[in-house]
């Protein structure tokens, strides 16, 4: 009998190599997308990206979507609760697995892995440790299309913002950068490619720059990576899409 799985769909490149992996696995039935959302402006956390154009990714691949909405700047607490609350939603119908885009950061491995064994569930990592220029050549090659929609200011200028990973945004990345954009510098959204039915149709729209404020109470205490001192002395810039 297939395993029982939940997809942790973040809209992006990652997400959707991954996800391609997944679906080649004889032994796994995917019963559903799940993507964190804002609450607040019912966009995909950190991404930026619309809940409607989530829908249609969604819609284009034909799996069922979980959206689970958090504030914008949650505690771990409430993070978790929120987490725990949906995890059990799916344990409770035979969900035995739950699938990651992750790549090499072994501390947020370590953290997923450890709350889910407190639902009994088991991480799948199928991108796990692979080179990331590889992954990002045979996600090109496979003729997958991401756009970027979101840049932390830290790492990349504003003009990254909207752009269409090819060729030349590889070459035009700092050194610095990894090419993936595994350690946050930059998040994207994927709108066609082998997994799709059809292509999600977007325009896009304005850049704009947000600064996050300093949460009044224990900033080490949020989701958000708060742990250095300078954690919010930046902002991102978020290029919005349009659905067509």
């Amino acid at each position: 009998m297939k395993k029982k799985a939940i997809f942790n769909w973040s809209s992006g490149k990652d997400s959707a190599l991954a996800l391609y992996k997944t679906l080649q696995h004889p032994d796994i039935e995917i019963v559903s997308l799940l993507t964190s959302v804002n609450k607040q402006y019912n966009r995909i956390s950190m991404h930026g990206v619309r809940a409607e154009l989530l829908e249609q990714q969604a819609e284009s691949i034909g799996l069922p979507l979980y959206k689970m909405e958090i504030p914008e700047i949650p505690t771990m607490e409430v993070y978790e609760e929120v987490m725990r609350k949906t995890l059990k939603e799916f344990t409770d119908n035979g969900v035995t697995q739950s699938i990651f885009g992750d790549i090499f950061l072994e501390d947020l491995r370590k953290y997923r892995e450890d709350k889910l064994a407190e639902m009994q569930l088991e991480g799948i990592f199928p991108l796990w440790k692979i080179d990331t220029k590889v992954l990002l050549q045979e996600f090109l090659d496979l003729g997958f299309k991401t756009v970027v929609t979101c840049v932390n200011e830290r790492n990349l200028d504003k003009s990254f913002a909207g752009k269409i990973i090819d060729e030349q945004f590889i070459a035009d990345l700092p050194d610095d950068v990894d090419v993936c954009g595994e350690n946050g510098e930059f998040h994207t959204f994927t709108f066609d490619g082998p997994i799709f039915s059809k292509p999600i149709a977007f325009e896009i729209g304005e850049v704009v720059y947000r600064k996050y404020e300093k949460p009044k109470t224990d900033s080490s205490n949020t989701v958000c990576d708060t742990n250095d001192s300078d954690a919010f002395d930046y902002g991102f810039w978020y290029c919005d899409l349009i659905p067509k």
